[in-house]
């Protein structure tokens, strides 16, 4: 089969379009002809190695959608299932194993439902760590990234109130979703207070050096979660890491019952084949792309 792959850390060169063979599922896993493969920022971090150094060579991708191929001993899915979820072995590939999957809904597109098992259900899971609730002010760092826009949205179907950091050309956007748009960088805490004389929640998607204003707006650390600053411990505040312990089949139902239903929008902004796997890294890296960026692995 097709895959990309690295053999070595550094910059998106060293992904390499390379043949290897087809993986088989284990007990409780299944194979996936995957259709489309998500791209995300710990895909390049990984393949950078600033985050940590796995062994090597490492075949990228933690989001998939596509068809159950072949099934492991005591897999809860048939040959032929449609599903999308978060692979075990890689998702830039024609095939990946996986075991935390949910069944994609009819008339879900595939690049939907593979936007959906990061940036959808990390959303979820923080405002819910952050026990956001109707009437109350969540400051969003990050609004129109993928992880941003999702939970402005999740958020203000809560009746909270969202103040998302942007950059002008997504604020039209962002006041689309229901939520109130603020330019990011110096000043924001000014820019904040014209707005709100208290903020109840921070959830922080894009880093960036945001928190020490975040804390000053909140008065507090607490209900200040980030994704995406590695120094939160520093600063008392709580990393929400959503690895695999954080993951579940029920967050993915309820994000794609919201997208079906139309409460709950996809943006896309790219879409590349799987031999361009490079380039659609170095637009994630650019952390301007306004959307889910995707690979067409068929």
């Amino acid at each position: 089969m097709r895959a990309i792959q690295f053999s070595d850390y550094g910059s998106s060169d060293v992904l390499k379009l390379v043949e290897v063979g087809v993986p088989e599922p284990g007990p409780g896993q299944v194979r996936v002809a995957v259709r489309v493969a998500g791209v995300n920022p710990l895909d390049w971090k990984l393949r950078s190695g600033v985050m940590t150094e796995l062994p090597l060579p490492r075949r990228p991708g933690l989001e998939l959608a596509g068809v159950v191929d072949a099934v492991g001993e005591s897999a809860s899915f048939e040959v032929g299932d449609e599903v999308f979820g978060w692979s075990e072995t890689g998702s830039y590939a024609e095939y990946a194993l996986a075991s935390l999957l949910t069944r994609k809904p009819e008339g879900m597109s595939w690049r939907d439902a593979a936007a959906l098992p990061v940036a959808g259900a990390t959303a979820l899971r923080v405002l819910r760590q952050l026990e956001l609730r109707k009437g109350e002010v969540l400051l969003l760092n990050g609004a129109s990234g993928a992880v941003g826009r999702f939970a402005a949205q999740l958020a203000v179907e809560l009746g909270a109130t969202v103040i998302g950091t942007a950059g002008e050309r997504r604020f039209a956007d962002l006041r689309s979703l229901g939520a109130t748009p603020v330019s990011y960088g110096a000043g924001l805490v000014e820019r904040v207070r014209e707005i709100t004389s208290r903020v109840d929640a921070v959830f922080d998607a894009a880093g960036q050096n945001v928190l020490p204003e975040a804390i000053k707006l909140r008065g507090t650390t607490d209900r200040v979660i980030t994704i995406a600053d590695p120094r939160a411990s520093e600063l008392g505040v709580t990393f929400s890491s959503g690895g695999s312990g954080e993951r579940s089949s029920e967050l993915l139902d309820e994000i794609a019952e919201r997208v079906v239903a139309g409460r709950l929008s996809v943006q896309h902004a790219w879409t590349y084949s799987l031999s361009e796997a490079a380039a659609a890294q170095d637009e994630s890296a650019t952390g301007h792309s306004g959307g889910k960026i995707t690979l067409d692995v068929v």
